[in-house]
């Protein structure tokens, strides 16, 4: 069966198969939940994997396919970031508080995906608690190791999801991105990665960490894949507030489009000190690249890119100190074994089920929104905020795309910034300011640094998706570096 297709084919391949008869659900699902049960052990990609309810979303997508009722994701594995609720399965957030909490309902995401779309779940990936990490090392469950360098960081907090594609374990996977965490993981894991503009893809069921910068998205191989799953999963939610009422998008009907004519703004923050020679290498070939493909490059500035960490953290804490107030042991999550009354309940349960991580920013929240720190900080990071919106609005007026590296170095080794909190916010300076200003961005591969992936970011104004999509499709059909894969894992 493994003869039939790649471990590491595109969406669109498999698409092409299952179309074709050459393949069924049940054998694709069969052929990862295969390769899951031998890899996972040593990379720990996934939380939790289910054979049999898997194999029940394959036979039922078969029978689609046979009935003739059967759209184009329709049979296709996927695995989901374990934040994405799904009923009936366990969604721990990455955390022992919610290590045991079954799902009742379905995110907006998962029911487009599996009841709409018809796609298979192979299994739940592992994350940074509560999404809240650049590596991949909060997770209660474990650290998420890259198949690229299984001493090295995966990324995060997305770093399961990353890790599961680019071992072959699945062919797509869901992700979050709240200041990096789907770019940056899939820039670590030489993955093609979209965070859409705020608003475009439903946070219904899906965990809150800081409600105004939280955006589902998705990591492939291709771009091509990325506009497949985009256009599934995007469109209008009225149980989300924050969702944006616009029409229904098809993200593939820019793709092959000519890149004459684009214009590519160079912020010179993202090209000074403090990114890696070897990564900017990378990046300069791929500017190269665009220049033969026909985009003309356009010097631009984004002045508050070195205020946009600190305000993040800021606004971030501040969101997720109340959104993780629910978790208090009364209705679901873990519950402390011994308390004496409902305050000693309140405080055991939860300084017994938070890790590290997520105890700092939950007390940096609390800190800057209680009384007489409100307007020194936090209305302080508000405003900053709004001067990052207006520098991208400023940059957009002389080009169509921005582009820059993902991340300053490639994929630093599990345990080298743990301990240094502020150097491992700092790792994320490329990517946070486009979820402050909540503009669409995204990751491929553009080179290999001393063996591991560079991440080129590309970042579009608002709901430009398909434009983005496009000239990562194009860059794509130019250059091989996202047909690279982890050596010995075929």
């Amino acid at each position: 069966m493994s003869q039939k297709f790649s471990s590491f084919a595109s969406l669109a391949q498999l698409a092409r198969a299952l179309a074709d008869k050459s393949v069924s659900s049940v054998e694709l699902a069969s052929h990862y939940l295969d390769r899951i049960e031998r890899l996972n052990p040593e990379i720990n990609a996934f939380i939790t994997v289910e054979r049999d309810k898997t194999l029940d979303q394959a036979r039922a997508a078969d029978a689609r396919i046979a009935a003739g009722t059967a759209g184009p994701l329709t049979g296709l594995p996927v695995a989901h970031k374990d934040l994405f609720c799904a009923e009936g399965w366990r969604t721990t957030c990455g955390s022992k508080m919610l290590a045991d909490f079954v799902s009742p309902y379905d995110a907006t995401v998962i029911h487009k995906l599996h009841a709409e779309a018809g796609m298979v779940c192979v299994g739940r990936a592992n994350m940074d608690e509560f999404a809240m990490g650049s590596s991949n090392e909060t997770s209660y469950f474990g650290a998420v190791k890259n198949p690229w360098d299984t001493a090295r960081v995966a990324g995060g907090s997305s770093g399961g999801s990353a890790a599961a594609v680019a071992a072959g374990l699945a062919p797509v996977a869901t992700a979050t991105d709240t200041g990096g965490s789907i770019r940056q993981p899939a820039g670590m894991c030489n993955l093609t990665g979209i965070k859409p503009s705020y608003g475009v893809v439903s946070r219904y069921g899906m965990v809150a960490y800081a409600s105004s910068l939280d955006q589902g998205g998705v990591m492939a191989h291709t771009a091509e894949d990325c506009a497949l799953m985009l256009s599934a999963m995007a469109g209008f939610d009225e149980r989300d507030s924050t969702s944006l009422e616009r029409p229904q998008e098809d993200y593939t009907r820019a793709l092959g489009q000519p890149l004459h004519g684009l214009r590519i703004g160079l912020p010179k923050e993202f090209f000074g000190p403090g990114c890696d020679p070897a990564v900017m290498a990378g990046v300069q070939e791929a500017i190269q690249t665009y220049q033969k493909l026909g985009a003309t490059l356009v010097d631009v500035s984004l002045p508050h890119t070195d205020l946009a960490v600190p305000v993040y953290y800021v606004i971030a804490s501040a969101e997720a100190s109340t959104n993780l107030s629910r978790y208090d042991g009364v209705r679901f999550g873990y519950r402390a074994p011994e308390y004496d009354g409902l305050d000693d309940m309140y405080k055991k349960s939860r300084s017994q089920a938070f890790g590290e991580e997520v105890k700092r920013r939950i007390l940096v929240g609390t800190y800057v929104l209680s009384h007489g720190y409100y307007d020194a900080y936090y209305l302080q990071a508000q405003r900053i905020r709004r001067l990052i919106t207006h520098d991208f609005a400023a940059a957009f007026t002389q080009c169509d795309i921005i582009l820059g590296p993902t991340a300053p170095t490639p994929a630093f080794r599990i345990g080298e910034k743990i301990a240094d909190p502020v150097q491992m916010y700092l790792f994320d300076i490329y990517t946070i300011a486009v979820n402050l200003a909540g503009l669409p961005g995204m990751s491929l591969p553009c080179g290999l640094a001393n063996g591991l992936p560079v991440g080129l970011q590309l970042i579009g104004n608002y709901f430009a998706e398909a434009r983005l999509l496009n000239a990562a499709h194009a860059y794509q059909q130019a250059t091989d570096w996202h047909r690279q894969h982890p050596a010995g894992l075929d």
